[in-house]
């Protein structure tokens, strides 16, 4: 684990853990508790992750959340626990909680009406190479697996249509690793992090471990109480405090994170 924020104490951070009223754990699912693979139904967690996750959540002390940029019932297959987490997917937009309760944010009609226009750029983009992903509120693109001159060539492509949508307030064009996807604005995962520590309140804890740009929005907004961590093969400029490279440093903070608790 390398620490990347000055005056950042891990030992600190986790003695406040075990001390907390409440604490919840948010964890990014693709490129965080998984590898990226071409098939992303594939996409099975680092070894070593579901029997920590496991271990976690029998301890019972800790709100275990995945947040993640899928739609929920794509992540379900691959979670494999016994007791299901609850988990927010489309980038906070839809929230499923553990006892099946669903919650899903509408999306205005005028930006449905632009999606659907995007929805016909899918031929065009599959002839370059593109994977289409379709998602409430959102269309993604993925190129992973293709040869740079092809994954430039979709960039371009993407970038030249959505430039008829120049000035509009409704979606944004957002890269992530592995592709691009035009997405309603108004939910980020920045947002499930507030949401998340006003449930915890004063005394609580929260982190928030993720790898890609789109998890950026949840480490700025980790309480100063929290900590924010990048988990990656490879670094990459974040603001993040810490650096955890899969598995096993990510697998030994979920362990950490189990035994730093509060009572016997």
């Amino acid at each position: 684990m390398r620490i990347l924020t000055k005056g950042f104490d891990l030992n600190a951070f986790f003695a406040h853990v075990s001390a907390a009223a409440k604490r919840a754990l948010l964890l990014d699912y693709d490129g965080t508790l998984a590898p990226f693979v071409l098939d992303p139904r594939q996409a099975a967690p680092y070894p070593g992750v579901l029997v920590a996750l496991e271990d976690l959540g029998a301890a019972g002390h800790t709100r275990l959340v995945i947040v993640s940029g899928r739609w929920t019932r794509d992540l379900l297959p691959l979670l494999k626990l016994r007791a299901r987490p609850e988990i927010w997917g489309v980038h906070g937009r839809e929230r499923l909680m553990p006892d099946g309760r669903y919650e899903i944010e509408e999306v205005p009609e005028a930006t449905l009406e632009v999606l659907e226009t995007a929805d016909a750029w899918a031929e065009r983009l599959a002839a370059l190479g593109a994977r289409l992903e379709r998602k409430p509120a959102s269309i993604a693109f993925h190129w992973r697996g293709q040869p740079e001159p092809q994954i430039a060539s979709i960039r371009r492509e993407l970038e030249r249509r959505w430039a008829s949508f120049a000035g509009s307030t409704e979606l944004g064009l957002h890269e992530f690793d592995g592709g691009m996807e035009l997405r309603a604005l108004g939910r980020d995962k920045g947002a499930v992090v507030r949401t998340l520590a006003a449930e915890c309140g004063e005394g609580g804890v929260i982190a928030y471990l993720g790898d890609d740009h789109t998890d950026e929005d949840a480490f700025r907004a980790v309480p100063e109480s929290g900590a924010a961590a990048l988990v990656r093969e490879t670094f990459r400029p974040t603001t993040a405090q810490l650096w955890l490279k899969p598995p096993d440093e990510l697998v030994t903070f979920l362990r950490r994170w189990t035994v730093a608790r509060s009572g016997p």
